[in-house]
């Protein structure tokens, strides 16, 4: 039996995966987390994806290692984790009353197998007072969440409606993820 990593320190990841009853261990893959300009959403979450894959994987070749990566985009632009309060509430501030995306990049590596793959998910916000904005900034919890929100969290008082994987905007598609590992022969 082969032993299962997350590439990842991300709370929201590991609680999925503990969710769908998988057993595995964590390793922070030490990745500067940085891509080319112009690529497009669904490229760019994957290749940040199999990025931290391949730094784990390098040291567990016997493993099999999941990597992922989430990047919300509205009218185009990704939209990051929020540097500080002026720019979480200039990144609420602009989903407010919108629709957005939010793509979320998979990598799973074993020996030499690679599978890859993305979910976009289209998310619908209500529209969002300043006084709103401020408090959720207040909460704290817009800080280390691309677009400046947790859907699983406060911020799920903004979402009129999703169309995709619910799991992809919180941080990992997990039910493609557990179909693909046990395409690729994982058995836990």
């Amino acid at each position: 039996m082969s032993s299962l990593i997350l590439a990842s320190q991300s709370p929201r990841r590991k609680e999925l995966l503990k969710q769908i009853q998988l057993s595995f261990t964590t390793q922070s893959p030490q990745v500067e987390e940085t891509f080319e300009e112009g690529m497009m959403p669904g490229d760019v979450v994957m290749y940040l994806a199999d990025k931290k894959a391949a730094a784990v994987s390098g040291e567990h070749p016997d493993s099999y290692v999941i990597g992922s990566d989430t990047v919300v985009t509205k009218d185009g632009k990704i939209l990051g984790k929020p540097k500080d309060q002026d720019d979480a509430r200039a990144m609420l501030t602009e989903l407010s009353g919108s629709v957005h995306d939010v793509y979320t990049g998979v990598s799973i590596h074993h020996g030499r197998e690679v599978n890859r793959f993305y979910e976009r998910t289209t998310v619908t916000f209500w529209e969002l007072s300043p006084s709103e904005i401020d408090g959720y900034i207040a909460s704290g919890e817009p800080f280390d969440k691309a677009g400046a929100y947790g859907i699983q969290g406060i911020g799920a008082k903004f979402v009129k409606g999703i169309e995709g994987d619910y799991y992809a905007v919180v941080g990992l598609p997990v039910s493609r993820v557990n179909r693909t590992l046990m395409d690729m022969g994982y058995r836990a």
